[in-house]
């Protein structure tokens, strides 16, 4: 795994929220993977081929194995408290050719999307990266037909910067950037209306 700025091991997920936890995929996690990355709902704004065949999915998983392994993030799967029932995923990757800034990204299965669980565990992950893992600056982008997240970034404080086109969908994405200190910034605990 690669080393933080002190030296240290970079933190696994982030800590619990009100209503979320976090934790890392395993090589075991297979069938958990697959209710989400095999799930067609759930593809349908993030990649043209719809839910993706067991083989790509064990792929998906792998390299968020590895993101873990080498960056000390994932999109991490997330699980309602008290009762463990998997809602979707959230987390980091890194953003190639730019040291110190994250790409976040964030789903909830069907049965959990309208209930404000995307954007706490969103707010959770960014409040990670720019705390344990010292991000400078993080980026997203989401589906053009994805009104629901854009809300959930504009609610973070995330400002849309350009567009640019996203392989998997084939489509061109509005894209956003957040920075530790920028005046939009919504720190764990707040809401934008």
């Amino acid at each position: 795994m690669t080393r933080g700025p002190d030296g240290e091991t970079p933190p696994g997920p982030p800590s619990a929220s009100e209503r979320l936890s976090f934790r890392r995929w395993t090589a075991a996690d297979l069938p958990l993977a697959m209710s989400l990355w095999g799930d067609s709902d759930f593809m349908r704004l993030i990649d043209a081929r719809g839910g993706l065949p067991q083989e790509a999915v064990l792929a998906t998983l792998r390299r968020h194995e590895a993101y873990d392994r080498e960056h000390g993030v994932q999109y991490w799967p997330v699980f309602r408290r008290g009762t463990d029932e998997h809602v979707g995923c959230c987390g980091l990757r890194p953003r190639e050719g730019e040291a110190g800034v994250y790409e976040l990204g964030y789903g909830v299965r069907t049965g959990y999307a309208g209930q404000g669980l995307a954007s706490e565990a969103a707010r959770a992950v960014v409040d990670h990266a720019f705390g344990p893992l010292g991000a400078t600056g993080l980026f997203a982008g989401h589906h053009p037909d994805n009104a629901a997240s854009r809300r959930v970034l504009q609610r973070l404080g995330f400002v849309h910067t350009h567009d640019e086109p996203y392989g998997p969908t084939g489509a061109i994405h509005p894209c956003y950037r957040l920075g530790h200190d920028d005046p939009g910034r919504q720190p764990a605990g707040t809401v934008r209306p």
